[in-house]
């Protein structure tokens, strides 16, 4: 029986050095990798949130310009009538001041300036160019313009 309380001493002493704890350097390096990751994770989560909120401005502000280009391009331009008529002037498209179209929450509305300008570019054909400008600002980064430009002809 001796020889079996022998055995298995050295049976729990190989045991027992395989079971020795993970060291303080190991647990360190641990917390650092899982420190790391999450810290990467939440500034990932961060940065793809304020990219799909500057999309959403955009896209309104983009759907504000649309509107005012749908505006000028329904406008009257007749030249060929008894009566020519040219509504397709500066003078009939003001300075707007809109809110952009999104969901609110709070206190995040957002007002963007709509500015037309329109540019004789030839009489004979008779033609202008018509540009809209969108401009909204975006949290303490400053201003964005969104831009839309096209020509257009009398009878249109």
């Amino acid at each position: 029986m001796e020889r079996q309380s022998r055995k298995e001493m050295r049976i729990f002493r190989r045991t027992r050095t395989r079971r020795n704890g993970v060291t303080l350097v190991e647990t360190l390096v641990a917390m650092l990798i899982v420190a790391v990751t999450i810290a990467a994770t939440v500034n990932g989560y961060i940065l793809a949130a304020n990219r799909a909120e500057w999309a959403a401005q955009s896209l309104a502000a983009h759907s504000l310009a649309i509107q005012r280009m749908e505006q000028v391009r329904s406008a009257t331009w007749n030249m060929t009538g008894e009566f020519p008529v040219d509504n397709v002037i500066e003078g009939n498209f003001p300075e707007s001041k809109s809110v952009l179209d999104m969901p609110v929450s709070g206190s995040n509305v957002v007002t963007a300036t709509t500015f037309t300008t329109i540019t004789s570019v030839s009489t004979n054909p008779a033609l202008k160019l018509i540009r809209i400008d969108c401009v909204w600002p975006y949290r303490e980064r400053g201003f964005f313009t969104n831009t839309l430009l096209t020509y257009r002809a009398p009878e249109q």
